[in-house]
This record gives structure tokens, sequence and C-alpha cells, in this order.
């Protein structure tokens, strides 16, 4: 939400000197595996000049009985120079922030273990939502290789939101001109209540294990 640009400091989800604009730059590809859609932003300070590229690509793969795979690919370029980001008072909520329906029972979990060489991290929030009566819920799984680990969660269970943060506590993050920030997330649709760390693991290992592109997106 915080963006600095040559030292005045903006608001991206306030609305407050840079906005975000659909540049109308969209690609759509559908195979066997999956369907993705591919869309650009610009974000413009005062509404004017453009200052970062932001493309954003989203993948989402045939559902099974157990779930769906949907994985996210968020790419951030600088236009200019003197661009940084953070989170909300460099603290709070900021990144990928994820706001499910209001559920009945809901449950709100995260794991992070950083003692392997590929820091493993997930939440899960789940519960039963309108217009069934079984549960069901989304697991969130941040890439490993994403920049400035290990990962930092914030929840507002009122809300039914918990999330990844990105940059890390009171941290400006610097949007470098021509050099992209590529952030990456698999999103996975479950029917059930919150599964078992075991089964969680393995979908863990499963989308750590996809190669990360030179363009910074995640190979199916």
């Amino acid at each position: 939400p915080e963006v600095v640009y040559g030292g005045i400091s903006g608001d991206l989800h306030a609305l407050q000197k840079v906005f975000a604009r659909p540049t109308g730059k969209i690609r759509l590809a559908n195979g066997t595996e999956f369907a993705q859609i591919a869309a650009e932003n610009q974000w413009l300070w005062d509404d004017r000049e453009p200052i970062v590229c932001e493309l954003a690509i989203i993948r989402a793969y045939h559902a099974t009985k157990q779930g769906r795979a949907i994985d996210l690919t968020l790419q951030f370029t600088a236009l200019k120079d003197g661009v940084t980001i953070a989170r909300r008072g460099l603290t709070h909520y900021g990144g990928l922030n994820i706001r499910m329906a209001t559920s009945v029972g809901q449950t709100i979990s995260t794991f992070t273990d950083s003692t392997n060489s590929l820091p493993r991290a997930w939440s899960d929030l789940s519960g039963t939502f309108s217009g069934s009566s079984t549960p069901s819920g989304l697991l969130v799984f941040p890439h490993p290789r994403n920049p400035d680990p290990p990962v930092e969660w914030v929840q507002f269970p009122n809300l039914a939101w918990c999330q990844p943060t990105f940059p890390a506590t009171g941290m400006r993050y610097a949007l470098k001109r021509g050099q992209p920030l590529g952030l990456r997330y698999r999103l996975y649709v479950h029917a059930g209540g919150k599964p078992d760390d075991a089964t969680a693991a393995q979908l863990w290992a499963t989308y750590s294990a996809l190669e990360v592109t030179s363009a910074g997106e995640v190979a199916p």
C-alpha cells in the first residue's frame, strides 16, 4: 500500500498520489493443463507519470476431487529511479492480500519452517461457506524463492483474512529501474477442512519443485 517516489509518500490502496491503471494489454492462454490470463497495469504518479509497470499472471489448473491449484505471478518493474514499496505502517498488511468470504467454524493456521535449504511456509483458512453444507478452504503457498525470506504472516480473523506479507517488517523495498521484482504464490482450493501437515507438505513440495523462469514466471 505505501509507495514512495522521489522522496514523497503515496498510497496505492487509498488512492493518494499513485494509481494503478490497466493498460489494456491482456494475453490469454488455454491448453491441456491450465488456462491463463496475463494483464498489465501501470502505476501513475499523480495519475499522470508512469513509475511502475505491473504484470499479473493468473494460471488455473484443472480441478480434481481434492482441489484446484491456481498460480499467481506478480511482477513489478520500476520505470523511474527512487521508487520504494512497503507494508502499511511498515509492520501491517501488504503483499498478497487475501480476504475470504465469511464462513461458519472458520479456522486459520500458518506454518513456517526455515531449517531446510528452501524455507517451507503455508497458511490455511477453512470453514463452511454460504451455499454449502460441508467445509472447504484455501491453502496459500509462497514460493520459497521469493525474495527476503522467511515469510511473515498477518491475520485479521474478523475479516476472514490471512496473508503472506511483503516486504519484511520495518523495510521499504527499493524497486530498481529495469530489474523486475517477481513474487510467486500458489493458491490451493480444497474440499474438506484443514489438510493435515503431511498433505500440505506434499503440496508444497510439488509447487516448490516448479522451475522459475528468467522472466520471473513459474513454469508448468
